[in-house]
């Protein structure tokens, strides 16, 4: 869960610390590029009301004091469309996490013609639990449109038959759907979604093509990924932050609460976008906050390393029925790919 605190001029330090003198039970107050932030967080209301100069567009990442109103809402149902696909996303490959799985999601899904993966995650923020929002249900909608819209697209230009007439090579159905745009129609379907009434979230979407090895990516906020080629980390995406612990976010606001209106409201566009050629053997590991806070790089490079090693015995000894007569054996499967997951 993050905790956020509001910001303000660091001019106003010494208003800051009166306040929290005289509210707070242990105030402590920090300055970082030139903004003040202190813990525990104030309301807009008691900033505007004690520091009066306080900037008219201060930004608030998230309310999360009891003054803010409360907004309920409650997870999607078992039978939903975003409920079903939730769970079944769940069951793959391990057994169901549980009632709560927290508040980041994810989703792998095949493209066109399997012509690539699209896959991403999210992390709702988890601020929101003070204003009775399930921070979950706005990363697990991003992740749902987000999956929805790739499945008919094409990670890079249409695949069409060179041999076929200039007509039929027209008819090719489906369009070519890169990160960002991913990004955008996802976060467009969940301002339309009735069910996700607020909420924040930071995400990343990648598209790996099948056809070339193109790795294709859009980062918005402190999730992210990175590449491993031969046990060293070859790219990290860098994280997008407005200040200490309050982190680029995609949200929706509740419309008829007029309190949120000084909260951070970032765009799709301003993502980081990210392209680059794998290799076969090439490991991506996309996560949140919540792993690369924890974890440190060159930890992650050796756990991949036990794994992979554990993942080689083993399809040394376990043969997959091919389309064609005969054996496959993954190793011959995993040849024609150009990556490798993990």
């Amino acid at each position: 869960m993050r905790s956020n605190h509001v910001a303000f001029d660091a001019r106003m330090l010494p208003e800051a610390r009166a306040i929290g003198l005289e509210f707070l039970e242990q105030p402590t107050a920090c300055t970082v590029d030139e903004r003040v932030f202190v813990h525990p967080p104030l309301s807009e209301a008691l900033l505007a009301r004690h520091v009066p100069n306080t900037p008219a567009r201060t930004p608030l990442c998230l309310a999360r004091t009891a003054s803010h109103p409360r907004v309920k809402s409650d997870p999607f149902p078992p039978d939903s469309a975003i409920g079903k696909w939730r769970d079944e996303m769940l069951s793959k490959p391990n057994a169901p996490a549980g009632k709560h799985i927290g508040e980041d999601f994810f989703y792998v899904q095949d493209m066109r013609e399997k012509s690539g993966i699209s896959l991403g995650v999210a992390d709702g923020v988890g601020g929101w639990v003070e204003s009775g929002v399930d921070p979950s249900l706005f990363s697990q909608a991003l992740m749902y449109h987000a999956h929805r819209y790739s499945k008919a697209a094409w990670p890079g230009e249409p695949e069409v038959d060179p041999t076929q007439e200039y007509e039929e090579r027209e008819q090719v159905e489906g369009w070519e759907l890169t990160p960002l745009e991913c990004l955008e129609s996802a976060y467009g379907g969940v301002l339309r979604e009735r069910a996700v009434l607020a909420g924040s979230s930071t995400a990343c979407v990648m598209t790996l093509n099948a056809s070339n090895g193109i790795l294709r990516a859009a980062n918005l906020g402190d999730s992210g990924f990175l590449v491993i080629r031969a046990s060293s980390v070859i790219h990290q995406q860098r994280s997008q932050t407005h200040f200490f612990n309050c982190p680029k976010q995609l949200s929706k606001l509740p419309t008829s609460q007029k309190r949120f209106s000084r909260a951070c409201v970032d765009q799709p566009s301003d993502a980081d976008l990210h392209e680059m050629k794998l290799r076969h053997g090439d490991i991506i590991i996309a996560y949140t906050d919540g792993l690369s806070d924890n974890v440190f790089p060159a930890e992650m490079v050796a756990i991949c390393s036990l794994v992979a090693r554990q993942s080689q015995l083993q399809r040394r000894t376990i043969p997959v029925t091919g389309e064609r007569s005969g054996e496959q054996t993954v190793e011959d499967i995993e040849r024609s790919r150009p990556w490798q997951s993990a």
